[in-house]
């Protein structure tokens, strides 16, 4: 059951829609802007639960038919907005999901709660549909968008909804929930740390990947031997990557802490601070062997290469220019 008590950080988020709640000053829409997995989900399902609570709480009680239903996704009065096509939230989803619905009273409950995730998709038309039922929306709707990127939204829409951002979560909060909570070791949970930067969804993904260790010594290994490796190396290198096309943001990440990591030591010559510890001796020749420009110049190609790979750049090539400014640098 997502209640406000499981979320990890996200406070004023929280205090908030309790104060909405306890107020019954609920708005009839909202948007819930922040990165991936970073906890949209959990925060629009817990509102939306608390508010079809029949206890009538600021919580959701866990116990009453609504929140048990809730719990299961199948409460007649929290819709989930889906998409066919994966990219694009179209204007007939809009139309049949929420248009179409929204003058039908609720079922059983107070409100009648419509979730859009990954909201961003929605094309101009989509938007433009959506807001004339936000014009004019009946007492009961309130519509949920929880999406990565606001600034997408016409201007309108975002004119006529409650925005809600997201802020990163204390890095001691997501480190305190993994040692305790998900039983992982204080040197893994210190990695899923600075790997998250804030995101509490990112961390726990990482804590439970089973490729963790795998992923990391694969990306260690290979920087700490990119300077000897030739032509025919480097394509047996792409190729090695290759195997991790799936999470390469995450294969990114620990290329990127690394280069962090030498960035630091290099500034402080303070072996504690480092994420990679065990890798000290390593780290420290790295930092003799970098400029600062190199290592900067290094960590402005990770963003680059992430940013190509959302602009659908052929993979291979990506990384093998990649590879090419670390090892230039």
């Amino acid at each position: 059951m997502n209640d406000f008590s499981n979320i990890i950080g996200h406070e004023t988020i929280i205090e908030y829609f309790r104060n909405a709640i306890s107020m019954d000053k609920v708005s009839h829409a909202y948007i819930l802007n922040g990165e991936d997995k970073s906890g949209k989900l959990m925060l629009a399902e817990a509102f939306a639960a608390a508010l079809q609570c029949e206890e009538k709480g600021m919580e959701p009680c866990g116990n009453c038919r609504s929140c048990k239903q809730a719990a299961g996704r199948n409460q007649p009065d929290i819709l989930y907005v889906s998409h066919e096509k994966p990219n694009t939230i179209s204007v007939d989803d809009v139309r049949k999901q929420i248009n179409d619905d929204i003058a039908l009273k609720p079922y059983s409950s107070k409100f009648k709660i419509y979730i859009v995730d990954e909201a961003e998709k929605m094309n101009v038309q989509a938007q433009n549909a959506l807001l004339k039922t936000m014009e004019e929306p009946p007492s009961y709707a309130v519509i949920l968008l929880l999406t990565v990127n606001a600034d997408s939204f016409l201007p309108t829409i975002l004119s006529r909804c409650v925005r809600l951002d997201l802020k990163p979560v204390s890095d001691e909060k997501i480190r305190k929930y993994l040692i305790e909570q998900k039983q992982v070791s204080k040197d893994q949970a210190d990695i899923c740390v600075a790997f998250a930067q804030g995101n509490v969804g990112k961390a726990i993904r990482l804590s439970d990947s089973e490729n963790f260790n795998e992923m990391k010594n694969s990306a260690i290994s290979l920087i700490k031997r990119l300077d000897e490796i030739d032509l025919h190396g480097m394509m047996e290198a792409v190729k090695k990557i290759t195997d991790y096309k799936l999470e390469i943001n995450d294969y990114f990440d620990f290329i990127m802490i690394w280069y962090r990591d030498v960035l630091l030591y290099k500034a402080t010559a303070d072996a504690n601070r480092l994420i990679f510890r065990d890798e000290v001796y390593s780290i420290k020749k790295a930092a003799s062997h970098s400029s600062y420009e190199g290592i900067e110049t290094i960590l402005t190609a990770l963003d680059k290469a992430k940013d190509r790979l959302r602009a659908n750049v052929n993979f291979e090539l990506l990384i093998e220019l990649l590879l090419l400014t670390i090892k230039e640098n």
